[in-house]
């Protein structure tokens, strides 16, 4: 294989890739980090030997995004305040056409299942991601990892019931998430708290993350009367702002603009018709590449 054919080979396969080192990771730039440590380990092997390029490119990323995950880990112990994982462009568009597919794409790469997530150990969330995410089986997995069938079989297990157990409940319905996040936007920003009860669930939760660099709640907000009341307040001191709809971790979300710089996101989760969760990233390091690209 002469090297403008591996190239190609690796740029067919980066947006698998991408997809593993993220989920992995919840990290943006951690992943893309990781697959390029990939592209140059795949320019230095002796491709003559790989007889699936695919499973060796597979596997030398989630080997490289497990021992990545193990050192944020630690670092991510000291965050101040809630963490939340860094807002991935995903835009689907024809690239997953099949419905139940990218569903599950969708579903996996989730802000609330990225979350959960973070609680497995490396090994269960790379079984977990593979299995859940991109429907490899047992065998192949215990390949790529270098582990026993069996013994992946009881990682996917435990991982399966970890996230069953901790998920929020929500719908995936991007239609009605588009609706509500648009008519929380109008609300939120003409300090409607009237209109904002109506729109959140009784039990709804504002879990904000600014990584100390930004206003936010040091800790996650419960019921509808104290995340509307915090909105009309937040709303009333904001700058002028603008705002884009974008595709973000398999959802529709809302990018605050402040001029050219961003200045927060949002995205919501439903469920029974009404916000179950509203995210919010106000961490800068987290939006930067949201207008970078």
């Amino acid at each position: 294989m002469n090297a403008d054919l591996a190239t190609d080979v690796f740029e067919e396969h980066r947006p698998l890739l991408m997809g593993v080192a993220y989920r992995m990771l919840g990290r943006v730039a951690d992943a893309e980090d990781v697959v390029q440590d990939a592209w140059l380990r795949w320019s230095g092997a002796d491709r003559a030997e790989v007889r699936e390029p695919r499973a060796y490119l597979v596997r030398i990323t989630t080997r490289l995004a497990i021992d990545r995950l193990r050192q944020v880990q630690a670092r991510s112990e000291a965050y101040p305040g809630p963490w939340l994982p860094e807002p991935y462009l995903t835009e689907f568009g024809d690239t997953v056409p099949d419905t139940a597919d990218r569903a599950v794409l969708a579903d996996t790469v989730s802000l609330a299942v990225l979350v959960v997530l973070e609680s497995l150990s490396p090994l269960e969330r790379a079984v977990f991601v593979l299995r859940e995410a991109f429907g490899y089986p047992y065998a192949e997995i215990a390949t790529l990892l270098d582990r026993g069938e069996a013994a992946v079989r009881q990682l996917a297990g435990r991982a399966r019931r970890h996230v069953a157990e901790r998920r929020p409940r929500y719908e995936v319905d991007p239609a009605q998430r588009r609706d509500l996040t648009e008519r929380f936007l109008a609300a939120a920003g003409d300090g409607d708290l009237e209109g904002l009860m109506s729109l959140l669930a009784p039990d709804v939760r504002l879990v904000g993350d600014s990584g100390g660099k930004a206003k936010a709640p040091v800790r996650t907000l419960h019921t509808a009367d104290k995340v509307g009341r915090f909105l009309v307040g937040a709303a009333r001191t904001a700058p002028a702002l603008s705002f884009r709809f974008l595709e973000v971790n398999g959802g529709p979300a809302v990018l605050a603009l402040a001029g050219d710089k961003p200045d927060s996101l949002f995205q919501v989760d439903v469920a029974d018709g009404r916000v179950s969760t509203l995210y919010v990233v106000r961490n800068p390091d987290k939006l930067r590449h949201l207008v970078e690209r």
